[in-house]
């Protein structure tokens, strides 16, 4: 590996101020103020399950609700990761994870393929953990799979606490792209027959 594969996001809108920091081969470190504290959870899960480095300091109108920096975060987030994969080369491409939490089982699958989609098979018996909206999960992964360019299924095969389903979810997520941007010695240039991804 040539470089460090790190990158830093900034955005900025009439809803949201972000500044993000990623660092893909890390130690499971995050700072994380995001002003959502379940989002903080769950990104402090993805950050240790995947052994990635991440800071986000995020401001938001979070007085309307928490829609905005949600999204926007996930949007920082996956231009972070494309910017810290580079050219790709080397990459296992393809990660699988399946992972318990209690009665949840979750099992997230990626292809970093360039061509993203999001399948996501999972019922989340309620509509709010404290006070986040559970909606925003598929908002979460849907703007995080379109910026990453990643094909993205996220299958829960059982699970009866909502809070449990998507902590299931977060940490396969963590452990499904972990695999995906290994670097595998024996691939050589791009893991693709058309040569490029």
């Amino acid at each position: 590996m040539d470089r460090e594969r790190s990158a830093r996001i900034e955005r900025k809108t009439g809803e949201t101020d972000i500044k993000l920091e990623f660092g893909m081969d890390g130690e499971g470190l995050s700072s994380l103020e995001t002003g959502v504290p379940f989002l903080t959870h769950m990104l402090d899960l993805f950050t240790k399950h995947g052994q990635f480095n991440l800071i986000v300091d995020a401001k938001g109108d979070i007085e309307v609700d928490d829609h905005h920096t949600t999204e926007d975060i996930a949007i920082c987030l996956g231009q972070a990761i494309v910017e810290a994969l580079g050219d790709k080369k080397g990459i296992k491409r393809y990660g699988n994870a399946f992972v318990p939490m209690d009665d949840a089982l979750a099992q997230v699958v990626i292809d970093l393929s360039n061509r993203p989609h999001l399948e996501l098979r999972a019922e989340l018996p309620s509509q709010k953990v404290g006070t986040f909206d559970t909606e925003l999960v598929h908002e979460f992964l849907w703007k995080l799979a379109l910026e990453t360019r990643m094909n993205l299924h996220v299958i829960v095969h059982y699970g009866q606490n909502t809070h449990h389903i998507i902590e299931a979810i977060f940490k396969a997520l963590a452990r499904a792209l972990d695999e995906a941007t290994t670097i595998d010695p024996r691939i050589k240039g791009v893991p693709s027959t058309k040569g490029m991804l």
